[in-house]
């Protein structure tokens, strides 16, 4: 009896706020949507997400939510919003780290937890995956995975650089680069 072999899936991870959503400027900073009237969701994400699908990627939202480890926002207000951004948005997870920098877990990004999680729950293949952020946090987990990065250039975002693969204006033209780098014939259902 034979072993079978199984086959891996393709997933684009996608950071929330910044990418999906607009960020909220405050004193000059970005922070997420404290609120669901807060919450916005960027042009062209869900076209981007479509297209993405259509190339038999998984879309999986991982985020850095350190405001609730902070007491400035709850889990449950958390949860609400990301019930919202799932439910007008075809994703097939999202994973959240609830730790600030000082915590030093392997979930917050600039680590790679959350990506590596999800690959063992979904039999990701990390390698023809694509990890999508704002910030060089983003760009170093996803290459901390060992996923190709791509970092969108969003208003408001700066400080420390990271060299990501490709970088993009949107999560559209993001969508549209990443499609170009899977090889004509390999796209297949999820």
């Amino acid at each position: 009896m034979g072993i079978r072999a199984v086959k891996m899936r393709r997933a684009v991870f996608l950071d929330r706020d910044g990418v999906l959503n607009r960020a909220i400027i405050r004193g000059g900073d970005l922070f997420p949507p404290q609120t669901v009237a807060e919450l916005e969701i960027l042009p062209g994400v869900l076209e981007a997400c479509n297209i993405l699908r259509e190339a038999g990627f998984l879309l999986i939202v991982v985020t850095n939510q350190p405001d609730v480890s902070r007491g400035s926002t709850t889990k449950e207000m958390v949860e609400e919003i990301n019930n919202v951004v799932r439910s007008r948005l075809p994703l097939d997870d999202i994973r959240v780290c609830y730790h600030d920098d000082r915590d030093q877990c392997a979930c917050r990004k600039p680590a790679p937890g959350l990506l590596l999680e999800a690959a063992k729950e979904w039999g990701i293949d990390l390698k023809e995956s694509f990890m999508v952020g704002d910030r060089w946090k983003d760009v170093e987990a996803g290459k901390g995975a060992g996923c190709r990065t791509v970092l969108t250039e969003a208003p408001g975002t700066s400080g420390r650089r990271s060299s990501p693969d490709h970088s993009s204006e949107s999560l559209h033209s993001a969508a549209d680069w990443i499609v170009r780098q899977v090889p004509q014939g390999t796209r297949e259902d999820r």
